[in-house]
């Protein structure tokens, strides 16, 4: 198998690359969580002090979504945020989400993907220039570029959250 960072035949070289770098990711963050029971993906350490590996994919999707419609130029719909949102919740932490199976999370997610591969087909590489406001205020400014970029290693980043949460949930139930 040959590694590669290429995106689709239809889109500009660069955003195909830096697409190709979420996709890479998001197969990762597959992979990782392939198998999980529900009490896993629902663990949250073992004082119960850290966000879920559900919390975590609901972050990475709603996070991956705000980024699709900045770079479309386009608001968030409220639907959306009522069902991915919202960013944290009154004590400015993750919002809990529980119950909810690995499966639907991931899928949930995979439609962001798709969602974002409509939006690159229609990116060029000159619009990867523009400068889109992010953040809780839309207080900080960033290039496309960068939120693509962003998107990839926002996920990588909490897959190591993820990959903790595993450790320590199979050391507690192989005591």
């Amino acid at each position: 198998m040959i590694y590669d960072l290429q995106g689709e035949a239809n889109m500009s070289p660069v955003v195909g690359m830096l697409f190709s770098a979420v996709t890479e990711n998001s197969q990762r963050l597959k992979s990782i969580t392939e198998g999980m029971s529900q009490e896993e993906v629902d663990y949250k350490g073992g004082k119960n002090q850290f966000n879920s590996t559900a919390q975590l994919i609901r972050h990475i999707t709603f996070v991956d979504m705000n980024w699709v419609y900045r770079i479309k130029g386009s608001v968030l719909p409220q639907s959306l945020i009522e069902q991915y949102g919202p960013m944290t919740d009154e004590n400015n932490r993750l919002p809990l989400v529980q119950d909810v199976s690995r499966d639907t999370l991931i899928s949930q997610y995979e439609g962001v993907l798709t969602h974002l591969k409509e939006t690159c087909t229609q990116v060029a590489d000159a619009d990867l220039d523009r400068v889109v406001t992010f953040g809780h205020q839309n207080e900080k400014q960033a290039t496309v570029r960068w939120g693509l970029w962003h998107m990839a290693d926002h996920n990588r980043y909490h897959q190591a959250h993820i990959n903790q949460l595993r450790k320590w949930f199979q050391t507690q139930n192989d005591c």
